[in-house]
């Protein structure tokens, strides 16, 4: 049997991905952040794990470049999730996506009054969505990073970010005004991957699954 890739993204996602791949009987043997390769042994001869962005991660699974792999809801929602299988919530790498603005900003009159909304994210597709269903009239700036500058520069009137502590926030005198929804890290999985090496991942899934539930 041919061995099993897991798609990774450093940072949060590895990390507190550590515990579940330990709960399988699986640990990465090089520290990501120290060595240069992109795909890192593990204790497992027949496991490797993939070190890709956290935006490749479901392109990489998709396309049978990773068997399964780890990825935000939020990025999953983005991607549109074809042709994958998400049999697990994780909960990891947690957080929240929401709407924020300057703190002279009134949103909640702009809404009521029906006022065009300028809105900077790199999640177009959830921000779209989210506002459509609200009936609030917006357009959308698509930025890939410093989402906070946009309204401290005019460029925008709000953003839909990710939110964890809200420090970023604060210290770029913005305020959270709405919150979209919850996020968290999924396990996602090549489906035809899951049909040529089924015992093997579903072993996986289900060392998993048993970690999750002990949380």
């Amino acid at each position: 049997m041919s061995g099993i890739t897991l798609a990774l993204s450093k940072g949060r996602i590895f990390d507190e991905s550590l515990p579940l791949l330990k709960a399988a009987g699986i640990e990465v043997t090089e520290d990501p952040e120290r060595s240069r390769k992109l795909i890192l042994p593990t204790t497992r001869p027949e496991v490797r794990v993939v070190l890709v962005r956290a935006t490749d991660v479901p392109t990489y699974v998709q396309h049978g470049g990773a068997d399964l792999g780890v990825a935000g809801l939020d990025i999953l929602l983005e991607h549109g999730g074809q042709g994958l299988y998400q049999p697990l919530d994780l909960r990891i790498a947690k957080c929240r996506m929401s709407v924020a603005t300057r703190a002279d900003f009134d949103y909640a009159a702009a809404v009521k009054q029906g006022s065009r909304i300028r809105v900077a994210t790199k999640y177009v597709g959830v921000a779209r969505d989210h506002f459509a269903d609200k009936g609030v009239h917006v357009d959308l700036i698509k930025l890939y990073g410093s989402m906070e500058l946009a309204p401290l520069t005019g460029l925008a009137d709000a953003i839909v970010d990710l939110v964890s502590t809200g420090s970023t926030l604060k210290a770029n005198a913005l305020h959270e005004v709405e919150k979209i929804m919850d996020i968290s890290s999924r396990l996602v999985v090549n489906q035809a991957a899951l049909k040529l090496k089924r015992e093997p991942i579903r072993a996986l899934i289900d060392a998993f699954a048993a970690a999750v539930a002990k949380d």
